[in-house]
């Protein structure tokens, strides 16, 4: 068999080996999955830090509504912010609610510490010469000796002390509350007449209320200064607010009218309002009394009636 022929009878069995062997397959490879950790939540904003006279404005604050709480007039608050429109306070604005010491009007009163009464006064200072030592002589002894007076006996108790019996305490009312001299001048009387019908509670009702009649007088409590006048507090509707002294304001609240202006004087029982149902179920006055801003019992300043 030639060489040729040998190829020949070779090649169709080769063809035939290659179309039985079983192909190569490729190598699976296990590929771990990682997962990724979600990002970590963002830290939370620093809590900024009020100073003592400033107050940090929140939603539904409006500028009457500060002024209110803290006791100021609002156009005093807008000169010492420099405010443009007193109208426009954004969340988280701090505000200035207490005069600055260079504002005319505040003054700074020297204290006078009292005396210390729990320390014994200092003995006085002998001035008398010194008298020379010399030894005592037996006459002298017995001089002095003569001269002291002898210690009083104690008289003899034969009974023992009866003490009184302790009666159980009774709660106290609530304190009234601390007044400067200033606010102490102040004389007060029942703004309206009428039956009142909401008690002070300071966590639901921060005066009291007053059921009358429309159109009915809403008499000033006491004399001052017309600090607000308007309708800028959800809730009070129709509001006047007077001012006494330095510490001491009230609040007359749901009017049907405004009978003054800003800035005006009123005396004691002037007519200030008269009694509606503005921002109210029902016709009637709701008074506050506030002390530095913070609302008080008024059955603690008006007269009993």
């Amino acid at each position: 068999m030639t060489k040729k022929s040998s190829l020949l009878v070779l090649l169709p069995l080769a063809v035939l080996t290659a179309c039985t062997t079983t192909p190569n397959q490729a190598p699976v490879v296990e590929r771990q999955i990682t997962r990724r950790a979600p990002p970590p939540a963002p830290a939370p904003a620093p809590v900024q830090e009020v100073r003592e006279g400033y107050y940090m404005v929140k939603k539904g604050d409006t500028l009457i509504r500060i002024a209110l709480d803290h006791g100021q007039n609002y156009r005093d608050i807008v000169a010492w912010n420099n405010l443009a429109n007193p109208n426009d306070i954004k969340v988280d604005q701090v505000l200035r609610v207490a005069p600055p010491e260079d504002a005319p009007g505040v003054r700074t009163a020297a204290v006078v510490m009292p005396p210390d009464l729990t320390k014994a006064p200092p003995a006085p200072k002998k001035t008398e010469p010194k008298g020379d030592k010399k030894p005592y002589t037996d006459a002298e002894l017995k001089a002095d000796k003569d001269a002291d007076p002898k210690p009083a006996t104690p008289p003899r108790v034969d009974k023992p002390v009866q003490l009184a019996s302790v009666k159980p305490s009774v709660p106290a009312a609530a304190p009234a509350p601390t007044l400067s001299a200033e606010d102490r001048e102040v004389s007060w009387m029942w703004p309206a007449e009428g039956k009142v019908v909401g008690q002070f509670d300071e966590g639901r009702n921060k005066g009291i209320d007053i059921a009358g009649r429309a159109g009915q007088q809403v008499l000033a409590a006491g004399a001052g200064k017309v600090m607000y006048a308007g309708s800028g507090i959800r809730g009070y509707g129709n509001l006047v607010i007077v001012k006494h002294s330095n510490g001491l304001l009230s609040a007359y609240a749901h009017n049907r009218s405004i009978l003054v202006k800003e800035g005006q004087t009123v005396n004691k029982g002037q007519a200030i309002a008269e009694m509606g149902d503005s921002d109210s179920d029902s016709v009637k006055l709701h008074f506050e009394i506030r002390q530095q801003g913070k609302p008080v019992d008024p059955s603690k300043f008006l007269p009993n009636r």
